[in-house]
């Protein structure tokens, strides 16, 4: 049986049968797979009222349109999936070791440290570690490994331990939201004086989700109005009995500023991976793993963090890490050292990569810097696909009038994010009470008081919301992520500015002139003082540039600090410059403006011209 022919051509018909494609897939994709035309396809959508090319990558509901228009079962390939069927098409088996029991030998477990802020998940960190990483950093600016092993004494035998240097940090999420094993055993810190707070909750919550066994760090016993026993019963309500209590969580009690108890700490988690874990590994095959975290270093190009899983890696071997790939030029442990091979669980830098691969990628070693090449453009033309699919039509308030009239939409859905939690509700209660007629609604989906963050983005993407920010900014790649998925995010310091534009766009009369862009951040490292000058500020510029001349602004903790500064001066070392990118330090001036603080974010932008809506 034949469908209605489109300009004289006649399309086959699916009578039910199934076709596979990944996300993002455009209609030549689907053609090339029922053995049809794409120009016919594309007809088709014409008629189904969709204007679509035939080589653009449309969404997934589109693509489901095509299908049950054509009579075919459409199935939609998960990345993860894909991405398995890419590298088996390479005779390549991620996530399995080789050979049987006689090949496996032990290996070290990997920790990672969380917990509620203050409860002194760093201190642990810098305890254990014996150097002071806090210091080491604010003044040098220096880069230190995202990991990092111990070695510890038990029963009379030497002992490893890895630890993830991630604590409370984005890339344990992003790990955890790409389905990454990558921690064996979680230290929960909890401190004595406070005892289970919100974020004690998320942690452990985060902690069972990856099925991991915990281990209890009790912190600042010697602290007054320490209670460790409170803190014990206060977890065993969510599931975690301590041993002396007939549970199998082991609990210590540690002060890690006095650096009471940390061997005992080292113990119970090298205890708890013999009791509950089977930590074993083949180090004769090639290397696979996962990045933990990577950047841009100034000389030295992409350099990424790496943890071993299984195989060992070596200098001079092939790999790819997502979308990243190259050849191993270099290694560097923990402290610095250059190494000739990283054996299951250990983690080093790696020099050598293309480009920078994002924190939870999977690393992989191949025999061939074709076969790398290969396989890393293809995982970053599947990614560019799924963005561009996923990137639909978003509601800005420019273009809510015509989305008005065209009926796309009768509801105003908004975020509302703001420094204080007065601020934030006198603003909603304010839109809330705005008279705009019957043919649309406000809703406030989330209000919340902090900086924009990237969760408040993923929801304005799925309810097609514009996010307002109030006397704060985007943090970190909140910024970059609305940009790239076209969410509307607009900045107010005056809450009446708001009122108005918001009531503008309702009543169709918004008639934007100019428009912020971002131009680069830079994070304050350092502070000089200039008899001349003022304070200089000594930076890494994190994203984008800075440029000379341009206006800028301080952001302290994710609020505005001060608005409306110049960049009156930029240097790099001696020499006065007129721009500096990212992943460069160098120092800045900001006039008459001297309230600076180190860990500051100073944010440039400039004022463009927009077209008329």
């Amino acid at each position: 049986m034949q469908a209605p022919s489109v300009g004289g051509v006649m399309l086959p018909r699916g009578n039910g049968q199934s076709v596979r494609l990944s996300r993002g897939a455009s209609l030549t994709d689907f053609a090339e797979k029922i053995n049809a035309n794409p120009a016919s396809l594309v007809a088709v959508m014409m008629n189904l009222g969709e204007m679509v090319t035939a080589t653009q990558s449309v969404s997934d509901e589109t693509l489901q349109l095509l299908a049950d228009e054509m009579n075919y079962v459409l199935e939609i390939v998960s990345p993860e999936e894909e991405d398995r069927e890419l590298l088996e098409s390479f005779d390549i088996e991620f996530g399995e070791d080789e050979g049987g029991d006689e090949s496996l030998v032990s290996r070290p477990p990997v920790v990672t440290v969380m917990g509620h802020v203050d409860h002194g998940k760093t201190r642990l960190l810098d305890t254990i570690r014996k150097t002071n990483v806090v210091a080491g950093e604010a003044g040098g600016i220096t880069q230190h490994i995202g990991a990092y092993q111990v070695t510890t004494d038990v029963n009379g035998e030497e002992r490893k331990i890895t630890f993830i240097d991630t604590p409370g940090h984005e890339a344990f999420t992003a790990m955890r939201a790409r389905g990454a094993k990558s921690t064996d055993i979680a230290i929960l810190v909890v401190a004595a004086n406070d005892g289970v707070m919100p974020q004690t909750i998320e942690a452990l919550n985060h902690a069972k989700a990856a099925e991991v066994p915990i281990v209890v760090a009790v912190n600042k016993i010697d602290v007054e109005g320490a209670d460790p026993t409170k803190v014990r019963g206060q977890l065993t309500e969510f599931g975690l009995v301590a041993e002396e209590y007939g549970g199998d969580t082991m609990f210590v009690d540690i002060s890690a500023k006095q650096g009471l108890n940390i061997d005992s700490l080292l113990e119970a988690v090298v205890l708890t991976a013999d009791a509950s874990l089977d930590l074993r590994a083949n180090p004769e095959q090639d290397a696979q793993g996962i990045a933990i975290e990577a950047h841009l270093d100034r000389g030295r190009g992409a350099v990424a963090t790496v943890l071993v899983q299984r195989g060992t890696l070596r200098v001079g071997d092939t790999m790819v890490a997502g979308d990243a790939y190259g050849r191993v030029r270099a290694m560097l442990d923990d402290n610095g050292n250059n190494v000739e091979e990283a054996p299951p669980s250990t983690p080093v830098l790696v020099l050598g990569l293309t480009n920078v691969p994002g924190a939870g990628d999977n690393f992989l070693v191949v025999d061939e810097d074709r076969t790398a090449r290969q396989i890393a453009e293809k995982r970053a033309a599947r990614e560019r696909n799924a963005n561009f699919a996923r990137r639909g039509v978003r509601f800005s308030l420019e273009n809510l009038d015509e989305a008005l009239k065209a009926g796309l939409v009768q509801e105003l859905n908004l975020i509302i994010k703001g420094d204080a939690s007065g601020s934030v509700e006198a603003l909603e209660s304010s839109l809330l009470q705005l008279d705009v007629g019957e043919e649309v609604d406000i809703r406030v989906l989330h209000r919340g008081v902090g900086a924009v963050t990237e969760s408040d983005i993923s929801l304005a993407m799925g309810s097609d919301a514009i996010v307002i920010g109030f006397n704060v900014r985007a943090a970190g790649r909140a910024a970059q992520m609305a940009e790239r998925e076209g969410v509307d995010v607009r900045y107010y310091s005056v809450i009446y500015q708001a009122i108005e534009e918001i009531e503008s766009a309702l009543k169709g009369m918004l008639k934007p002139e100019y428009e912020e862009a971002e131009l680069g951040t830079a994070e304050i490292r350092e502070i000089f003082r200039s008899s001349k000058l003022g304070n200089i500020a000594g930076v890494l510029i994190r994203s984008g540039e800075v440029r000379r001349n341009t206006k800028a602004r301080v952001i302290r903790d994710g609020k505005v600090i001060a608005e409306n500064l110049n960049i009156e001066g930029l240097r790099r070392f001696k020499d006065d410059v007129t721009e500096i990118r990212e992943g460069f330090e160098g120092g800045i001036n900001l006039g008459n403006f001297n309230d600076i603080k180190i860990d500051d974010v100073i944010a440039t932008y400039e004022m463009r011209e927009k077209p008329r809506g």
